[in-house]
């Protein structure tokens, strides 16, 4: 099978990837750094040099390609930013994939485009459309440009992806080996979420299946936590005892205000912004996958125990955990 992703050196990239290899698929990607162009060159794909905004760049991407993954995306920034990747990044991959007549888009959105769910009624079906932020908002628009394309199409709306590459919940582990952590109120938000590896292995099912063609859908572990379980367990996985210390919600929202503020004066992007607080102060972010495992013969294969213990071990050798600098 011949494929063309975007966002191949990004997080949930580096997942589908390894996924694409164990099916013994190739794969097309496009790349904005030199270094990471080298990199995926010396892992045997194909690349092409270029961003979403290089209509010239996608059109070789997407030429000859069977199934396009549209995984790129930003998760932070202005509504300006978030447009301009999310949205009209969307446009452009859906209309080369048009004229190169590719099968297929399977692309990469949120459950922040269906909006919160209420705590104990984890969200069904992914047929509704009820953001909350402003990147739930780009990531429904995304959608829209992705299902206008004439392309046939696939709709994956992940909760909170984590895993080895992940630079979100990254801070949470920080946090835990220095022995404490800060949590939004009581810490009662429930969450889904969805590992790396699993949510990989879920791209290339929807890009397999029949059943699935021009459909949305909610991917998850069937697993349901609190956010100071979450915590905790992470604790578990590092091996350390974590004190949490409540932040109240009055308290976490000014201080998100701010952090979105000065991220505006420096230009240093953060995802730590007034914005952003509508999602991180939302009761419940649950949802279910069963329509999915149906239609595309998947199911979670990695519970969230399993899955932090092998996220802390990649964490560490790495040298994540105690890095000043990540590594892009």
């Amino acid at each position: 099978m011949r494929t063309a992703v975007t966002g191949a050196t990004g997080f949930i990239g580096r997942h589908l990837l390894r996924a694409l290899r164990r099916r013994g698929w190739g794969a097309t990607c496009l790349v904005r750094r030199k270094e990471a162009e080298a990199e995926l060159r010396n892992d045997g794909w194909d690349v092409v040099p270029g961003h979403l905004d290089d209509e010239n760049a996608l059109r070789e991407l997407v030429a000859r390609t069977d199934i396009v993954f549209h995984v790129a995306g930003l998760t932070g920034g202005s509504a300006g930013e978030l447009g301009r990747v999310n949205v009209d990044g969307s446009l452009r991959v859906g209309r080369a994939a048009h004229r190169a007549a590719a099968a297929r888009i399977v692309y990469v959105s949120s459950l922040a485009a269906s909006g919160p769910s209420r705590p104990g009624e984890p969200l069904d079906k992914a047929d509704r459309s009820a953001p909350i932020s402003g990147y739930g908002r780009s990531k429904a628009e995304g959608e829209r440009a992705v299902m206008e394309s004439g392309v046939p199409y696939t709709i994956v709306r992940p909760p909170a992806v984590y895993g080895p590459f992940d630079r979100e919940l990254l801070r949470l582990f920080r946090w835990a080996l220095k022995g404490s952590v800060p949590m939004i109120g009581d810490g009662g938000q429930q969450l889904s979420l969805v590992y790396g590896g699993d949510l990989g292995e879920a791209l290339v099912a929807a890009a397999e299946r029949p059943a699935t063609l021009n459909r949305v859908y909610h991917v998850a572990h069937p697993e349901v936590v609190t956010q100071r379980e979450l915590i905790q367990a992470i604790g578990r996985a590092l091996g350390r005892r974590v004190n949490l210390f409540p932040v109240p919600a009055a308290v976490a929202r000014v201080v998100l205000e701010l952090s979105g503020l000065a991220s505006r004066l420096t230009g240093r992007r953060t995802l730590l912004t007034g914005d952003k607080g509508s999602e991180l102060l939302a009761p419940a972010w649950t949802c279910l996958s069963r329509e999915f495992e149906r239609d595309a013969r998947w199911s979670a294969a990695t519970g969230l125990a399993a899955g932090l213990a092998t996220t802390a071990t990649w964490y560490r050798e790495s040298g994540w955990l105690l890095a000043k600098r990540i590594p892009r």
